[in-house]
């Protein structure tokens, strides 16, 4: 069982910037695909920055490419994503999901919500609100 926590949201102006955190436990995150998901109002919660452990590979969503990097420290087992260069359109819940990495065949793989049940992970979201 791996429980994720995110945390580091918050409400910013436009062009500003925010990271967010997912720290892990239960498991450490080196050996799991890890995904950044987010959902607005209304839509539908889309993929937006995905890794696999397979290959190390990394995928990030037009929408945030650019702008947006994943990064992990190990020794922290926590999973971080900074946004840069905010939009208003970015505002959303964002969630963080990891999946044994034996399981996912690429990072875009990673990035599709249905790929994370069964035996995956999410974690509880945390609000980014984008001001204009």
């Amino acid at each position: 069982q791996v429980q994720l926590v995110e945390s580091g949201g918050g409400l910013v102006q436009t062009g500003g910037s925010l990271r967010l955190s997912c720290a892990a436990s239960g498991a450490p995150l080196e050996n799991y695909a890890i995904g950044w998901f987010r959902q607005a109002p209304g839509k539908e919660r889309e993929g937006i920055v995905c890794f696999s452990s397979r290959d190390d590979s990394t995928y990030y969503a037009n929408s945030v490419k650019g702008r947006f990097t994943i990064t992990r420290d190990n020794a922290k087992n926590t999973v971080y994503l900074q946004m840069n260069s905010l939009k208003p359109e970015d505002t959303a819940v964002y969630y963080c999901a990891v999946k044994a990495g034996l399981f996912i065949d690429s990072a875009q793989a990673m990035c599709v919500e249905d790929a994370i049940a069964p035996m995956g992970y999410w974690g509880q979201g945390t609000q980014v609100t984008v001001s204009s």
